[in-house]
C-alpha cells in the first residue's frame, strides 16, 4: 500500500509507554494482556461476548480521563505512528468530501495509541479487546500490537492494517450519522439473539466504510498496489465471528455472532470497495 505520501492527520495522541490512570465507576477487564497465543485466545473471547461493545455498553461510564494526560495532543514519529497517523489522514479526507455531497460536515474522530490498557469515556480497556471506537468521546483506540496478533491470525500486511483503521472510522462514521444510537435503543427492547442481528449489522457496514474510503482514496491518490485487496479481504477473514469460534475449539453457533461471519465480512468490504458509495452498505436490510 502506497500511504507514505499521504497527509498525515494530527489528531493522534500518543500515550504508549504510559500507565493509564483508572477511575472507571464499573471496571470491566477480559484477560490479560498481550503476546502470542493467549493474546489470541483472549481475542477470540472478546469477539464472542461483544468485542469492543463490551466496554462501550458495560463498561460503566468512566471519566474520560486519559492516563498520561501530558502526552496527549502529541504524536510519535516511529513508524507505526506514521502510518497510523497516515491512514486517519487519508480517512479525514475521503469522509469530508463524501459528506459533503450531501450538505453535512465531517466532524473527524480522534485516535489514541496506547500500550496494554487504556482509561476512556467508555471505561478502563485491556488492549487484548482489540481496537475500539468509543462514541461518547468520539475517539479510536489502537495498540499497534495487535497487528502483529491480526497477523498470526491470518491479516498480514499495511492494508490489512489499514482496513482495522477504516473499520473503527465507520463505526464514528455511524455515531455522526445517529445509526449507533438508533441500534443502541432498538437492543435495549430486543432479546439477546435479536440484539446480536443488529450488532452484526453495525459491524459489517463498519466493514463496508471502510472499503468506502478505500475507494475513494484509491481513486484520489492510487494507493492500493497488487495483493492489497486481498489482504484486506484475509484480515477480514481472519475475525469472522465462524472462525474465531472455530479457534476456541467452539461449536458455530450464528444466534451469539456479534461481528458476522467470514464470508459476510469479506462480502461488505468487498461491496464498498467495489462501489464507494455509502448508499450500498445497508446491511440492516440485507438478505
Amino acid at each position: 500500500m502506497k500511504w507514505r505520501d499521504l497527509r498525515r492527520s494530527s489528531n493522534v495522541d500518543d500515550l504508549r509507554g504510559r500507565r493509564p490512570r483508572r477511575r472507571s465507576r464499573m471496571p470491566l477487564r477480559i484477560g490479560g494482556g498481550r503476546g502470542g497465543l493467549v493474546t489470541v485466545i483472549v481475542l477470540v473471547i472478546a469477539y464472542f461476548i461483544g468485542g469492543e461493545e463490551v466496554f462501550n455498553l458495560l463498561a460503566g461510564g468512566g471519566d474520560g480521563t486519559l492516563g498520561g494526560a501530558s502526552n496527549v495532543g502529541m504524536t510519535s514519529d516511529d513508524e507505526a505512528g506514521r502510518f497510523v497517523a497516515a491512514i486517519l489522514g487519508s480517512t479525514e479526507d475521503e469522509w469530508r468530501a463524501l459528506f459533503e455531497r450531501t450538505g453535512q460536515s465531517y466532524a473527524a474522530p480522534r485516535l489514541t495509541l496506547f500500550s496494554d490498557a487504556v482509561q476512556s469515556s467508555c471505561g478502563f480497556s485491556s488492549s487484548a479487546v482489540g481496537p475500539f471506537y468509543c462514541p461518547p468521546d468520539r475517539r479510536i483506540y489502537l495498540d499497534t500490537a495487535f497487528f502483529a496478533d491480526l497477523a498470526r491470525m491470518g491479516g498480514s500486511g499495511d492494508f490489512a492494517q489499514a482496513y482495522v483503521i477504516g473499520h473503527e472510522v465507520g463505526h464514528h462514521v455511524q455515531n455522526l450519522l445517529g445509526t449507533a444510537t438508533r441500534v443502541r435503543e432498538a437492543q435495549a427492547r430486543l432479546a439477546e439473539h435479536e440484539r446480536n442481528q443488529l450488532q452484526v449489522a453495525m459491524e459489517l457496514q463498519a466493514d463496508c466504510f471502510a472499503g468506502v474510503w478505500a475507494h475513494h482514496a484509491n481513486q484520489r491518490a492510487a494507493v492500493l498496489e497488487p495483493g492489497d485487496v486481498e489482504e484486506g479481504l484475509a484480515a477480514a477473514a481472519a475475525i469472522g465471528d465462524d472462525r474465531l469460534q472455530r479457534s476456541a475449539g467452539r461449536r458455530v453457533t450464528p444466534d451469539s455472532f456479534t461481528h458476522g461471519s467470514s464470508a459476510e465480512r469479506q462480502a461488505w468490504l468487498r461491496r464498498g470497495l467495489g462501489s464507494g458509495d455509502p448508499n450500498e452498505c445497508n446491511t440492516f436490510e440485507r438478505a
